[in-house]
């Protein structure tokens, strides 16, 4: 039987898990703007160009949408419907600025708020992009716009999506969501979101 493709948007360093649950079986594509991370495709968010329409059972994109300017995430959506099948499903996390804001509105910009394998990552970095990485010249790091569950679902919905499910995350300062291009039942949602979805 053939595998069900999944396309990795932002895929990373070559031999880096995309870190999403529930598709252990399947046939990984991996599609980055840099070359240098050896992708399979190269491409943007909003030019898949080189992935056919209706190809791809679910698309996963990890720490990607924010990099986006507000005006090009309505076109890095239309690619995501455009290339996955009728039955197609796509799972985002982003940063969540509500949690983020919180901190924010708190005093604690700057301070670190958590470790990461890069080091501390503060209000600031999750906000705007990591420092470490753009001071040493990776600019594809900036953050130009960001969400809330509620927005991107808004978003998602706006776009194309016909039904989504998402968590947020404040002890982690990230959201996460699944969304089906066409319509399903709630129960079924649930049961993605149950295999899908973290804890």
């Amino acid at each position: 039987m053939e595998k069900k493709q999944l396309l990795n948007v932002g895929c990373g360093p070559l031999g880096r898990e995309h870190g999403f649950t529930g598709f252990e079986d399947w046939q990984e594509v991996r599609l980055d703007i840099d070359a240098s991370v050896q992708p399979d495709v190269i491409g943007t968010m909003t030019d898949m160009s080189a992935v056919p329409s209706g190809s791809i059972d679910a698309i996963v994109s990890s720490h990607n949408i924010e990099h986006l300017y507000p005006h090009e995430v309505p076109l890095a959506l239309a690619e995501f419907v455009r290339v996955l099948k009728p039955d197609g499903l796509v799972l985002i996390t982003c940063p969540d600025l509500q949690s983020v804001c919180a901190q924010v509105a708190q005093g604690a910009l700057a301070s670190p708020l958590y470790e990461s394998p890069a080091g501390p990552i503060s209000a600031l970095d999750i906000l705007y992009g990591h420092r470490g990485a753009m001071a040493a010249g990776n600019l594809y790091m900036a953050h130009r716009c960001g969400f809330t569950l509620q927005v991107l679902a808004d978003t998602m919905r706006a776009c194309g999506f016909a039904k989504s499910v998402g968590r947020a995350r404040p002890a982690h300062y990230d959201l996460y969501l699944l969304a089906a291009k066409q319509a399903i039942t709630d129960d079924a949602i649930r049961k993605l979101a149950a295999r899908h979805l973290p804890v």
